[in-house]
């Protein structure tokens, strides 16, 4: 018999030794880079029993891909055992890190236990998987584990088939595992183990910024309460007004501070342990634990949500019940660079950052975030797929010859096809440093040595100037450049196990057309012989080109520019026009006129910065997307089912890649305009617009005619906008699908182009 799945590194092996010697079976079981391999011998009920139970009682964090069974000639066993395992073709699937099991924290908790206060404490059940693990399969010696001789105590759970801890390879005790200690700046010790724990929890009292040592890499960490440390930690991160994650120490106190729906609840208790983007509670002033105050302005600026977790690591705990009070845990390193994972760096990278280091030991194989999620439409949607789901495949349909997806450039994954299964790395990010291009390659490179992958082909972005890119097309392989928001709509159908043909809507910031313009309002029909362009969004120009993503008032100006001309420019009374001086809106006028820096655009997430900066919301960005969850957030503010007309017209007739139809802003953006002179509030003109776009959704639909419509691209981030899609779409009678563990922003890219290259294009 061979299983194939998450079953290594889960207790499987104990599970069926406990239930062959219950059902008096004779035989074996062992892991292999394939999966779980059993022989079983008994009575023909017997061996049926243990087939059915199999499945129905396989331990919780079991996943069962395949399991093939086939009738031999008895050999004649006299018992049943666990055998060594056997290498061969790298096709198990490798878990997630997972998080902290309620007995390994209560061991942590008891006084009375020899674990007590052991922040690596861990079980079958739980602890570090793919951060920790160098090859398949999954045995202790190919983890960086394996330079931690385990104690007597250790080596007798991790023998003995009934005990929890049998083969778990993390496994380890204050007597022989990793330690922590607490550095200063210049790195001296400060302190170690528990007491190093609890001196770094006084910094954090004292206002300190900590770097700690967790699962996956560094995390920054300042009491949450403490408006100037907050404060602090922005201006040494150069992070102006980007919201940070807050890790609080229980569910209780959380729910004081932020609203939490029962599916949210059992998102922050999960093993995967994410970042759930919550309601915050409105009123006068927010409290943190023990009613002091906590400085939400400086946290979340502007934000109605706050970034969410538990503790997740024994580490965690512990350092969490010490304080008892909610703190900043932001990742550990410098903008737009990975996060740091060694303690023998962390002094050069960290060290302008951080008051005291809290390190361990125990080596990091790769970086792995905390990943991100939030609800929409009652269930979960990843927005950063890292630390509890990567790398997880998805399986996919018609898969070929092995493969390496690239990615894009922004949010950055990689993903590689081993048969059926797409393993999705994790979040590696934007790719705008050296070190951020060095982190990509090594995770290439450690994915190609995990599965021992010599890839035939690799996909990427049509985009040439993308590093990842350049880098398929610098590998000697066969390339297949795969265009962007073809690749999305491809990564929504693949999650949602569908086939062609479908109604891709791909809606997002950029994206590189096969006309050389920038798309972004994208409605694809996409088939099993490619897609077809059936509409997209009326295009307009971005002054200054890439300088516009981070000023939103130039898309506006682009937009104005469209409708009137150079009279735009003379709009002084509306605010992106007067946001420029007089100088810079006349350079801007001759770039618009004669097309210099001013790329064409059918962008949806360039049209949310233009509305955004039209209402006057943000003329400028601090990060990517700013303006467009602005725009979101004024919504909440109303109740409102008005629409703003955004008409579908034909295209003018082009190329034959040309678009049949367009959505035509320029009615609404008239509309927008009269509401903005007249006073109209904000958050009336924001539901209008997303509304207006709703329509717009549907009315392609009704003219492309296809049932099914998939939701995909950054746009679709967007909580309002993606339940308001669905909801008119199904009461139109088509089938909606969006994503749910794979990211609709760039992070799911490379599953697309994975699906592109199996299809041969």
């Amino acid at each position: 018999m061979t299983i194939r799945g998450a079953v290594q590194g889960v207790g499987f092996r104990p599970f069926v030794y406990r239930l062959a010697t219950e059902l008096g079976l004779e035989g074996w079981v062992r892991n292999s880079a394939a999966g779980v391999l059993i022989e079983v011998e008994g009575g023909s009920a017997s061996l049926e029993q243990f087939l059915l139970r199999i499945e129905r009682e396989r331990p919780p964090r079991a996943f069962i891909q395949s399991l093939e069974s086939s009738f031999l000639d008895p050999v004649g066993f006299d018992r049943f055992e666990i055998r060594a395992s056997l290498a061969g073709a790298k096709t198990a699937l490798v878990l997630p890190d997972i998080a902290t099991c309620p007995d390994c924290l209560r061991e942590v908790l008891d006084p009375s236990d020899r674990r007590y206060r052991y922040p690596f404490t861990n079980c079958t059940n739980c602890g570090p998987r793919f951060s920790i693990i160098l090859a398949l399969p999954y045995d202790r010696p190919n983890t960086t584990m394996r330079a931690f001789e385990m104690c007597q105590a250790c080596r007798a759970e991790y023998e003995n088939p009934l005990d929890r801890r049998f083969h778990a390879q993390p496994t380890a005790c204050s007597a022989c595992g990793p330690h922590l200690e607490l550095w200063a700046r210049d790195g001296a010790v400060v302190a170690t183990r528990h007491d190093g724990l609890v001196r770094a929890a006084e910094a954090l009292r004292a206002g300190a910024v900590v770097a700690i040592k967790g699962l996956g890499g560094f995390q920054l960490v300042v009491d949450a309460r403490n408006d100037a440390a907050v404060r602090e930690l922005r201006r040494r991160k150069a992070r102006e007004e980007k919201p940070f994650a807050l890790m609080y120490p229980s569910l209780e106190v959380v729910k004081a501070d932020c609203e939490a729906s029962e599916l949210e609840e059992r998102l922050l208790r999960s093993a995967e342990s994410p970042i759930v983007l919550l309601s915050r509670k409105r009123r006068e002033q927010e409290r943190g634990a023990g009613g002091a105050a906590c400085p939400v302005a400086s946290i979340a600026p502007g934000n109605p949500y706050l970034g969410v977790m538990l503790p997740y690591t024994p580490l965690h705990h512990l350092l969490m019940r010490e304080l008892g009070f909610p703190v900043v845990a932001t990742s550990g390193n410098v903008s737009d660079e990975p996060i740091c994972t060694d303690e023998h760096e962390v002094l050069d990278r960290l060290g302008h950052l951080a008051d005291l280091f809290l390190v361990h030991d125990r080596p990091i194989a790769r970086h792995v975030d905390d990943s991100v999620v939030r609800v929409i439409m009652g269930r979960e949607l990843v927005m950063r797929r890292a630390r509890g789901y990567a790398p997880l495949p998805v399986r996919i349909r018609g898969a070929g010859a092995a493969a390496l997806a690239v990615g894009a450039h922004l949010k950055n994954t990689i993903a590689a096809s081993v048969g059926p299964d797409v393993f999705i790395s994790q979040h590696i990010g934007d790719l705008e440093t050296p070190r951020a291009f060095d982190a990509f390659r090594r995770v290439i490179g450690s994915f190609e040595a995990l599965y021992e992958l010599e890839p035939s082909v690799v996909a990427c972005d049509l985009h040439p100037g993308y590093l990842s890119t350049q880098f398929a097309r610098s590998s000697g392989r066969e390339v297949v450049a795969v265009q962007h928001h073809f690749a999305h709509a491809l990564a929504c159908m693949a999650e949602n196990e569908i086939d062609g043909p479908v109604l891709g809507v791909s809606w997002d910031g950029t994206g590189y057309g096969v006309d050389g313009t920038v798309w972004g309002g994208e409605f694809l029909r996409v088939t099993g012989e490619g897609f077809v362009r059936e509409a997209c969004l009326r295009p307009f120009g971005l002054p200054g080109g890439e300088a516009a993503i981070k000023e939103p008032r130039r898309a506006a100006l682009g937009v104005l520019y469209e409708l009137f001309g150079d009279r735009a420019l003379e709009m002084a009374e509306l605010p992106p026009v007067s946001a420029f001086s007089t100088r810079e809106r006349a350079i801007l006028a001759r770039m618009l006129r004669q097309r210099i820096n001013t790329p064409r655009t059918s962008s949806v997430g360039r049209l949310f910065d233009a509305v955004a900066s039209l209402v006057g919301l943000r003329q400028e960005v601090r990060f990517e997307g700013q303006a467009a969850m602005e725009l979101e957030f004024a919504l909440q503010a109303v109740a409102c089912d008005e629409s703003y007309p955004l008409p579908l017209g034909a295209a003018p007739s082009g190329a034959s890649d040309a678009p049949r139809r367009l959505v035509d802003w320029a009615p609404m953006i008239e509309a927008i305009l009269d509401d903005v002179r007249s006073g109209r509030a904000v958050a009336t003109v924001a539901a209008r617009f997303h509304n207006a776009l709703a329509e717009a959704v549907v009315a392609v639909a009704r003219d492309v005619g296809e049932a099914a419509v998939v939701l995909s691209g950054g746009c679709f981030q967007n909580r309002y906008l993606t339940e308001r899609v669905v909801r008119r779409l199904r009461a139109e009678g088509f089938r909606p699908y969006w994503h749910q563990r794979v990211p609709p922003n760039d992070g799911g890219i490379a599953l697309g182009q994975i699906v592109a290259a199996a299809r041969g294009r």
